[in-house]
């Protein structure tokens, strides 16, 4: 598998269509960082088919979007199917794993501010 990470700030004030702010690449895949800001994330991602990222936790919530496709997420060992529309708040410190038995996008929102309480 080949990852491949982008840093881009689409441009302030101006109408993008999410879809098209990243590419599929074959065997491979991409991740290209919309907003990055100390307090949070916002990444654009795609999955050639047959692609999978390796199960990480992560201590922050993380709300995902397929914007294409269909994505098979794994959460503690759960697994779901998540189509095109459908969205997800992964929680904070639980072991998940995104695969693709087919080309996917999706757009995730990781909050870190918040947890202080």
């Amino acid at each position: 598998m080949k990852k491949v990470n982008e840093f881009i700030e689409v441009e302030k004030g101006k109408i993008h269509i999410v879809v098209e702010l990243i590419e599929y690449i074959p065997n491979a895949v991409v991740s290209k960082t919309i907003i990055k800001k100390v307090t949070g994330n916002v990444t654009a991602s795609s999955f050639d088919a047959g692609e999978e990222l390796d199960e990480k936790k992560s201590p922050f919530d993380t709300y995902i979007q397929i914007i294409d496709g269909v994505a098979e997420l794994s959460i503690d060992k759960k697994k779901f199917k998540l189509k095109l529309g459908d969205g997800m708040v992964i929680p904070a410190h639980s072991n998940h794993q995104f695969s693709a038995n087919q080309q996917f996008k999706m757009i995730s929102t990781v909050i870190k501010s918040g947890y202080e309480d």
